[in-house]
């Protein structure tokens, strides 16, 4: 959740129900740029979007989804973003909804207050301050009903409760926490999710095609089609750290990021450890063809104000050529963007380091280069956190053109964690953050 929950405002409701969607969206900010010294990474423009209220968002899509929304707005579809060929005109993807976490008896518990929102496909236009909402596209079973934002199984997943975390809830197979997002040439889409972690094709009405999901995992259930067809390592995912970043290559493979190391062969390996990985899938075998290691930087070098080191992650990677990637880290207040070049010699899919017993893991190597793992070189394009006006939580990042990129913000529908997210009423306290899109421009390029 939002680690900065200062300056919380009323929750404002500008749309009324049964405005045709094409019309859910608002200006609340206007677009500026911000000043910087010439050669430097700067912003250049900034749109945010406005009060949507999320029960009229998501009963527009599939009736009846959402009864009683708490007083949350639309957000969350700051998971990603990718662009949609015109000009200012981006997909991006919600997360799995509103969710907090609330300590009961010493315990963290996992809620859910609006447990019937379904992620969705969310187009958006950009124009001057205003982020408009353009079409959306519910993701939906084979059946046709939502697939919602639910965790899939007991003992791997956290345990769903209510807004006040007073009463368990149902868990579902079909439940996806959406992330990244690409659009294939037939117009159907990939996505990516924290769970499994898994890769979904869905279609262009966003109904899932199959998902494909870590060998050995066993999901039953589900109204979709299920494929086993990813590394049995990937099991060892920390929780609700799964896939976050997709990209997709000018020939058509996709490139999947694991969000943080992954807990092999503990949890306390991977909370230490600066290693996690990348995934190469080929659309037309549908299967994984290279698997490579990624080396964070030490968490004060992404974040001076941060020393623990699990708060790293990888949230966007973003193809720039043909085997090219641009590699977002992160905290949830810093980002540097890196570019690392995809060869075959770094290829260590199958080899020892996808075997759970290998000791030390990959995950437990301090120096995994001195230790024969071929660790992909990278080079830094922008440290983020040194550009005035870009926002926290930056969870997706697109290129416009050679010099510019769009970054997009994961405001957590405005929520925060604790039992003072929400009032005695049961309404939400929201926590001011907004969704904006900010345009950045890069003096020398990528």
């Amino acid at each position: 959740m939002s680690p900065y929950a200062a300056g919380r405002r009323s929750v404002h409701r500008s749309v009324a129900a049964g405005v045709p969607l094409a019309l859910l969206a608002a200006l609340t900010v206007a677009g500026t740029a911000v000043g910087a010294p010439s050669g430097e990474a700067r912003v250049t423009g900034s749109a945010t979007l406005g009060d949507i209220p999320l029960g009229t968002f998501s009963n527009a899509l599939l009736p009846g989804t959402v009864g009683d929304d708490r007083g949350v707005d639309l957000g969350g579809i700051g998971s990603d973003i990718y662009p949609a060929g015109r000009k200012g005109e981006f997909w991006t993807v919600t997360d799995r909804g509103p969710n907090g976490q609330i300590k009961v008896a010493g315990e963290k518990r996992r809620t859910f207050p609006v447990p019937g929102f379904d992620p969705a496909i969310v187009r958006i236009r950009v124009s001057g301050g205003t982020v408009k909402v353009l079409d959306a596209i519910p993701i939906t079973t084979f059946s046709g009903k939502p697939v919602t934002g639910l965790s899939n199984q007991k003992g791997r997943d956290e345990a769903p409760y209510s807004y006040d975390a007073s009463t368990p809830l149902s868990y579902n197979p079909n439940g996806l926490d959406t992330e990244g997002i690409v659009r294939a040439e037939d117009g159907s889409f990939w996505l990516v999710d924290e769970y499994g972690p898994s890769l979904i094709h869905v279609s262009a009405r966003g109904k899932v095609l199959t998902r494909y999901v870590p060998k050995g995992l066993g999901l039953t259930g589900a109204d979709y089609r299920v494929v086993e067809a990813l590394p049995a390592v990937l099991l060892h995912r920390k929780i609700n750290r799964g896939f976050e970043g997709l990209a997709q290559l000018p020939g058509g493979d996709l490139v999947m990021a694991v969000q943080s190391p992954l807990s092999l062969p503990n949890t306390d390996a991977g909370e230490a450890s600066l290693t996690t990985r990348l995934l190469r899938f080929s659309t037309k075998k549908r299967a994984v063809t290279a698997e490579y290691a990624y080396r964070f930087d030490p968490v004060n070098v992404v974040d001076p104000s941060e020393d623990d080191t699990s708060e790293l992650k990888i949230s966007s990677v973003v193809a720039v050529g043909r085997d090219r990637l641009l590699v977002e880290e992160r905290t949830d207040k810093a980002a540097r963007l890196q570019v690392v070049k995809l060869t075959r010699s770094a290829d260590i899919l199958g080899d020892e380091w996808d075997d759970d017993t290998t000791s030390p893991s990959l995950e437990q190597l301090d120096d995994p280069a001195a230790s024969g793992v071929p660790v992909l070189r990278k080079r830094l394009v922008v440290d983020l956190g040194t550009v005035k006006g870009v926002p926290g939580k930056i969870e997706g990042v697109a290129r416009v053109d050679h010099d510019t990129l769009a970054l997009i913000n994961d405001n957590d529908f405005g929520m925060t964690d604790g039992p003072e997210a929400f009032d005695a009423q049961g309404r939400l306290v929201d926590s001011g953050i907004e969704t904006t899109v900010t345009y950045v421009r890069l003096p020398r390029g990528i």
